[in-house]
């Protein structure tokens, strides 16, 4: 397995069939393409197993002449993400009315694919490196023609960045399209290349996004300083509050020296998070839900009145910004909408958002749950499992990926 993988960022070639085979074992819903049909308008060639087929196809002719400059780990990424980039839709494919028709559609398949592939991705011998931009690719690869469809602006476009790699998202949307049969291909392949311009002209292709002139603007301001003004400025624009980098500056100069900073942690029962912040946060405040239940019911596992639980833990969030300190939010923090809403409490006291983000191979975290002190019954950690929706990277001004060991993988 080792060596197959290592395969991919040179030369190799290995047809869908191979690649199943090799990777099937690890990411058993491969398995389930061929079973997975599509719709004949958007997809004359067939179910999902087929279409990854002609993907692969296209992307090694891409590989060998209009982009042989992609070697190494991003062609392995690149590879691996053509052929597991529809990897969800045999959990959402179903019927549905589109403009007055019956089709087939999966929708949110990309994001279906990346959170279930964020924990079977750590079982394979690779670089986390390589494992990262598979998640962006795979979780992102609907956006390229979507950002020009709906002529999204500038922000957007910086957004989009800080969630994939730019440049290889437009080189597998291009073998995603070329890869099928059916409507409309010609005028999608013209939103790739209208997509690619503006990413040029935007300043996020092939780097990561630098707000112009801003640098200069900080050049007296303290390290911590400069940190909190630059994520704000970059928060700011991809949401369009602002249109100038230089507008951050009078905007949250008030708030440069005096701001709190959530560290909202995110991973099912057993990963380690306890750990991190035994570890890690050793001087910062702490919410924890689980204490909260211990404290109002004398169980940290009663699940009785959640809402009483949520609201008072969120009371003691705002008490903690307000007073400028770094806080932890212990919990699971499995789903968007739930990360949603302290998101919003952070942005409304000015505080830094880090979303601390733990990855493990299942095995590992059934086992880290199992040598808990207070370990989850195993039904409760499937249907954790299942729920888990990774969360999305440019909510957060930061972000940190913990490792089975405690390791950090990842900090940007």
């Amino acid at each position: 397995m080792k060596q197959w993988l290592q395969q991919l960022a040179y030369s190799a070639t290995p047809d869908i069939n191979e690649c199943v085979r090799q990777l099937g074992a690890v990411i058993p819903w491969l398995y389930d393409l061929k079973k997975t049909q599509q719709d004949p308008g958007w997809h004359a060639e067939g179910n999902v197993h087929i279409h990854t087929g002609m993907v692969l196809g296209e992307l090694y002719h891409l590989l060998a002449t209009e982009a042989v400059f992609i070697q190494g780990e991003q062609r392995q990424a690149l590879v691996l993400s053509a052929i597991l980039h529809d990897i969800g839709k045999p959990r959402c494919t179903r019927k549905m009315t589109i403009r007055g028709q019956q089709r087939l559609g999966s929708p949110d398949h990309e994001a279906i694919g990346r959170s279930y592939l964020a924990f079977q991705l750590m079982k394979l011998p690779l670089p986390f490196s390589v494992i990262w931009t598979v998640l962006g690719l795979v979780g992102e690869h609907q956006m390229p023609k979507m950002l020009v469809v709906q002529n999204m602006d500038e922000g957007a476009y910086i957004a989009l960045s800080r969630r994939a790699n730019m440049a290889l998202l437009y080189w597998l949307e291009r073998a995603d399209m070329q890869g099928r049969e059916g409507e409309n291909i010609q005028q999608q392949l013209e939103y790739l290349e209208t997509f690619r311009r503006y990413c040029k002209k935007f300043g996020v292709w092939e780097r990561d996004y630098d707000p112009p002139g801003l640098d200069e603007l900080l050049v007296e301001e303290s390290e911590a300083a400069r940190i909190y003004l630059r994520a704000c400025a970059i928060d700011a624009l991809q949401r369009g509050r602002i249109a100038l980098p230089s507008e951050a500056v009078s905007r949250f100069a008030r708030y440069k020296d005096l701001h709190g900073h959530l560290f909202l942690l995110c991973g099912p029962s057993g990963i380690g998070k306890s750990r991190y912040v035994a570890q890690q946060c050793e001087d910062m405040a702490v919410v924890s839900l689980d204490n909260i239940r211990e404290k109002l019911w004398g169980d940290r596992t009663c699940q009785d009145n959640p809402q009483r639980v949520v609201h008072t833990a969120q009371q003691q969030l705002r008490q903690f910004l307000r007073e400028n300190r770094s806080v932890v939010w212990d919990a699971t923090n499995l789903r968007q909408d739930h990360r949603r809403q302290l998101y919003g409490i952070a942005h409304d006291l000015h505080a830094l958002i880090t979303v601390v983000i733990f990855l493990a191979p299942e095995s590992a975290i059934y086992c880290g749950n199992a040598s808990r002190q207070y370990a989850v019954p195993t039904e409760v950690l499937d249907r954790q499992l299942k729920i888990y929706q990774f969360p999305r990277i440019s909510d957060a001004h930061h972000v940190i990926v913990v490792g089975s060991e405690g390791d950090v993988l990842l900090r940007q």
